[in-house]
């Protein structure tokens, strides 16, 4: 495999994994905004709505069952430094959506482990807060 199709082959395989969680998210009432926003400082997997309040979602996907492997699970993955990218991701999305920006906001954590046949999901609401 060359880098360049193992490069391709971890999009897909996000891609389906974010699928999943938005199935999940969208059956629990949230409301797809935008998928994959992108900027300088990274992206946003998805942005979604329940009620009057933004969420910032961060899906994370771990091959291990439970959520747990060698590497910690997919909550303990989004580490200081990438919580503060997505801060900064989501104020360019509310400058760039300054409809939206008057709205509560929430960063949440989605965690995936195991295969697609049957993942299970950890879902942390409001798992950190903007400082």
């Amino acid at each position: 495999m060359t880098p360049r199709s193992a490069g391709i082959n971890q999009r897909l395989a996000g891609s389906r994994y974010e699928d999943i969680a938005l199935a999940h998210l969208e059956r629990s009432g949230l409301v797809l905004i935008e998928r994959n926003f992108n900027c300088r400082y990274g992206e946003i997997d998805l942005v979604m709505r329940v009620d009057d309040t933004l969420v910032f979602v961060e899906v994370r996907y771990r091959r291990g069952s439970g959520g747990s492997t060698n590497f910690g699970d997919g909550i303990d993955s989004v580490s200081a430094a990438k919580r503060a990218k997505l801060v900064r991701a989501a104020a360019v999305f509310l400058a760039a959506h300054p409809r939206l920006a008057h709205r509560a906001c929430r960063f949440d954590v989605l965690a995936i482990a195991g295969d697609e046949s049957a993942p299970t999901l950890d879902w942390r609401p409001n798992a950190f807060e903007a400082c």
